[in-house]
């Protein structure tokens, strides 16, 4: 990478189609602990985004997507890993409290940053979402 060329240094947003809306918000907040931001576009109109630490997740509906969209947007295509501070253990009991299915883990794995402890579980759109502890 030359001098010169420009790069980047987060992730800001990331944007999930998803079948039901109010089905997504309940289990990303009571289930995962983020929170619900309204938030007010360009057009007026108000649209619900999912916030976690410095980063959101926007939501679209499927087939009714805001333009510009994904060339295919799909509920459940999504592979997303989550940081936590937690123990690997105490989010087992509170996926269980939930009657959330773990589908892998906890396991070893590679992050951005180093090795991580992971565990697996699906969205209710069937997104594979992975919970990781930084070892």
């Amino acid at each position: 990478m030359s001098q010169d060329q420009p790069r980047l240094v987060s992730l800001d947003h990331l944007v999930l189609t998803v079948a039901d809306i109010p089905a997504t918000l309940a289990f990303y907040t009571e289930v995962l602990g983020m929170t619900v931001q309204e938030f007010t576009v360009a057009d007026g109109s108000t649209r619900q985004a999912l916030r976690f630490g410095m980063s959101k997740i926007n939501l679209h509906q499927r087939g009714a997507e805001f333009e510009p969209k994904a060339s295919k947007p799909t509920p459940g295509s999504a592979d997303l890993c989550f940081i936590t501070d937690q123990p690997t253990a105490a989010w087992i009991r509170h996926l269980s409290h939930h009657g959330i299915a773990i589908e892998e883990g906890p396991v070893p794995r590679s992050g951005a940053t180093g090795p991580l402890t992971s565990i697996y579980l699906r969205d209710p759109d069937q997104n594979l979402i992975e919970i990781a502890t930084q070892i």
